[in-house]
C-alpha cells in the first residue's frame, strides 16, 4: 500500500516507519509539508497520490497550549480538515491520532469510544476539533485512534523525564490524583499496523497499554524497572499546579479490540530496548 506518514520525525512518527517499512512508506515532516497550509496539503498529496494518509504530527505541549490556542487549533484542527479533504478528494484512508484530553476525567469508569467528549483544557479542544474537521471532511475512510499517555524514543515524555530527575539525586514528587494509561509508541505504531492491515471498520479506536495507573505510579514503577534509587513521594495536583487543568480520570476504555500489552510489560521492554542500544 502506498503510505504516507506526517510527522515522521516524531516519537510516534519513528515508530510507524518502523512497522510501515514493507510498505517502504514517504516520510515527510514540516521540512516536507506545512500541513496547515491548505493549498500545499492538497498540491503536495494529490500528487503524491498515497492510499494511506497516516498524520502523527500534533502540537503536542500542553502547557503551552493554554497561552497558544489559536496556533494549537490550527495544527491540532484546521490542518486535520485539510487532510482530511484532501483525503476524499483523492480517495485515500486517514489514520489520525488524538487523546484522552478530549474527555474531562469525570468518569471513573473510564471512557469508551462512544463517550462525549468535553475537554477541560486547550489542548483537548484543539484535539477535538481535529476530530470534528474530520466529520465535516466527511471522510468515511478514516481511523481516529485515541491515545494516552504517550512515550518513547527520539521525543520528549514523562519517563525520560523522570530518568532526567533521577540523575540530579534530589527528591521527586509526583502527582498521584491523575489516572490514566501509559502507553508505548512500539506498541501503538504497531496497533495501528494492526487495525489498518486488517481492515477493521473505520471509526474511533482506543487504544493503549493494559491497565492503568497514576503518574505517581508510572514514576514507582519507572525507577523500579530502570534500578534507580530515588527520594519519591506523591503529591497532590493542587501542590503541583501548571498552566493547563489535567483530567483527573482519563481512562480510554476498548471496546473494539483485543487489549495491548499492560504498560509495565511495555515499560519493561522499553528498557531492555534503551540498554541494547545504549542510551
Amino acid at each position: 500500500m502506498k503510505t504516507l506518514i506526517i510527522g515522521a520525525k516524531g516519537m510516534l512518527g519513528h515508530e510507524l516507519a518502523l512497522a510501515f517499512i514493507k510498505d517502504k512508506p514517504f516520510l515527510w515532516d514540516i521540512d516536507e509539508i506545512d500541513i496547515t497550509d491548505q493549498k500545499q496539503v492538497q498540491e503536495k498529496i494529490a500528487d503524491l497520490s498515497p492510499e494511506l494518509i497516516i498524520n502523527a504530527a500534533a502540537y503536542t505541549n500542553v502547557d503551552a497550549c493554554e497561552t497558544n490556542e489559536a496556533l494549537a487549533t490550527h495544527v491540532n484542527g484546521e490542518a486535520v480538515g485539510f487532510l482530511a479533504q484532501t483525503a476524499a478528494e483523492i480517495g485515500a484512508t486517514l489514520a489520525h491520532y488524538s487523546t484522552d484530553y478530549v474527555f474531562d476525567g469525570d468518569k471513573k469508569e473510564g471512557y469508551g469510544e462512544d463517550a462525549e467528549p468535553n475537554p477541560i483544557n486547550a489542548y483537548g479542544r484543539s484535539k477535538l476539533e481535529g476530530e470534528e474537521a474530520i466529520q465535516i471532511a466527511k471522510l468515511s475512510n478514516c481511523y481516529i485512534v485515541r491515545t494516552a499517555w504517550l512515550y518513547g524514543k527520539d521525543g520528549k515524555n514523562f519517563v525520560e523525564t523522570m530518568l532526567s530527575l533521577a540523575e540530579k539525586g534530589k527528591p521527586i514528587k509526583v502527582v498521584d490524583d491523575q489516572i490514566g494509561s501509559p502507553t508505548y509508541a512500539v506498541d501503538l505504531a504497531k496497533a495501528t499496523l494492526g487495525i489498518v492491515e486488517s481492515h477493521k471498520p473505520y471509526g474511533i479506536y482506543h487504544r493503549t497499554n493494559d491497565g492503568q495507573t497514576s503518574w505517581y505510579g508510572f514514576a514507582k514503577e519507572i525507577f523500579n524497572v530502570f534500578g534507580k534509587q530515588v527520594d519519591l513521594s506523591p503529591c497532590s495536583t493542587s501542590e503541583y499546579p501548571l498552566p493547563a487543568k489535567r483530567p483527573a480520570w482519563s481512562v480510554l476504555n476498548n471496546t473494539k479490540l483485543e487489549p495491548m500489552r499492560s504498560w509495565q510489560e511495555a515499560l519493561r521492554m522499553y528498557a531492555k530496548e534503551k540498554l541494547v542500544v545504549g542510551n
